[in-house]
């Protein structure tokens, strides 16, 4: 099960909180929370509170246990920026901008994951020696069955040129 949550309008730039972000993509769940309470980054905090949240939400709207949990993705997009100014010398301004961000952190369960994957391996079993290639058709790309010999049949005499292909 996928579960998320997200925090707008966080007082970090994306570019910062992006820093923590990629910390804590693809760990566990709770090794994730300890490397952000050890991590000495402003953006660390608010990407911590999200991710709680998104455990939390695993917990009681998913049943899910928090040792079970993975960090799938951590979204920083950015935010509105506040434009404010700075008095210069001779009666100038320069401009500062307040840039904010938002944080969306997706959290799995392992134990969903791998039964997932199980199903798909058991349905997706194509026959041996086959591959799907691309073949063009005029608004769309369909794919389509083409057989492959195994490697001990290739030979150096068993090339096709062009004008047999035909």
């Amino acid at each position: 099960m996928k579960t998320s949550a997200t925090a707008k309008f966080v007082g970090t730039s994306a570019r910062k909180t992006g820093l923590v972000a990629a910390l804590i993509r693809g760990r566990r769940a709770l090794d994730a929370q300890v490397i952000l309470i050890n991590t000495e980054k402003r953006a660390s905090g608010p990407v911590g509170k999200v991710l709680a949240s998104a455990i939390a939400n695993a917990e009681n709207n998913h049943n899910a246990k928090a040792a079970n949990l993975q960090v799938e993705s951590v979204l920083i997009g950015p935010g509105p920026t506040l434009k404010r100014s700075r008095p210069r010398a001779k009666g100038s301004a320069s401009a500062i901008r307040k840039r904010s961000s938002h944080i969306t952190v997706i959290v799995t369960d392992t134990i969903a994951i791998a039964a997932n994957s199980a199903k798909v391996k058991a349905t997706s079993q194509v026959g041996a020696g086959s591959v799907t290639a691309p073949t063009e058709k005029k608004g769309s790309v369909r794919r389509q069955e083409v057989a492959v010999p195994a490697a001990a049949e290739v030979t150096s005499e068993s090339k096709i040129t062009k004008k047999e292909a035909k």
